[in-house]
C-alpha cells in the first residue's frame, strides 16, 4: 500500500499515526527477519516512528518506502553495532513466533510455521555480514529491487546485488550462495 503525503496539505499527528499503524506489521516483520529478535524488531520499528514523528513529511510521496528505508537502516546500524561488540541477540537462537489472527489464519499453525521457518532462516542469516543480511532480506523475502536496496545499504545497485547474493563477502565460513539462496525462498513460501 502506498500512502502519499501531499505537499500542499499539512498532515495531522493523528493522520501520521494512522498511516504508520498501517505499515507497522510489515515493518515489524521486516525488522524481525533482519535482526532475529522480537524485542530488537520492536526497538527498530519504534525508532522508525520516532524518526517519522520528528521529520518533515510534506514532501514524502511514498510513506511505505520511506519507512522501509528508515527501519532497514536502523536494523543495519543495530547489526553493525552487534557485530562490532561481538554480541549476539539474546533470543537469536530461539526466535519468538510472529502471530496475528486478523487475517483468518489459525494462530497455532502460524506460530508453528514461523518457528520452523525462523530457525532455519536464522541459521542462514547469522552467517552474513550486516549489509549482506539487510540486502538479502529486503530482496529475497520482501521482493524489493536492488535499485531500491542500494541507497539503504550505501552501495551501488550492482554492489547491492552482490551483497544480496552473498558474493560480497570474503568469508568462507558460510554455505555457497546458490544453496543459501534456495533454502530461505522455499521456507518463506510455506
Amino acid at each position: 500500500m502506498t500512502v502519499t503525503m501531499s505537499a500542499e496539505e499539512p498532515v495531522s499527528d493523528e493522520e501520521l499515526a494512522s498511516a504508520f499503524a498501517e505499515h507497522r506489521p510489515y515493518l515489524h516483520a521486516m525488522a524481525y527477519r533482519m535482526l532475529g529478535s522480537l524485542s530488537e524488531a520492536d526497538d527498530a520499528v519504534q525508532e522508525g516512528w520516532l524518526r517519522l514523528s520528528r521529520s518533515e513529511t510534506s514532501g514524502v510521496e511514498n510513506l511505505g518506502g520511506w519507512l522501509t528505508t528508515v527501519v532497514a537502516r536502523v536494523c543495519l546500524d543495530m547489526l553493525r553495532a552487534r557485530r562490532s561488540r561481538r554480541e549476539e541477540s539474546l533470543d537469536a537462537h530461539v526466535p519468538g513466533p510472529i502471530v496475528g489472527g486478523e487475517d483468518g489464519i489459525d494462530p497455532e499453525h502460524e506460530a508453528l510455521l514461523a518457528e520452523s521457518v525462523g530457525l532455519a532462516l536464522l541459521v542462514v542469516l547469522e552467517t552474513l555480514a550486516p549489509a549482506e543480511r539487510v540486502a538479502f532480506v529486503l530482496h529475497d523475502l520482501f521482493d524489493l529491487p536492488f535499485d531500491e536496496i542500494a541507497p539503504i545499504v550505501g552501495r551501488s545497485p550492482a554492489a547491492a546485488r552482490q551483497l544480496g547474493s552473498g558474493r560480497g563477502s570474503r568469508r568462507r565460513s558460510h554455505p555457497p550462495a546458490r544453496g543459501r539462496r534456495r533454502l530461505p525462498r522455499r521456507l518463506a513460501r510455506r
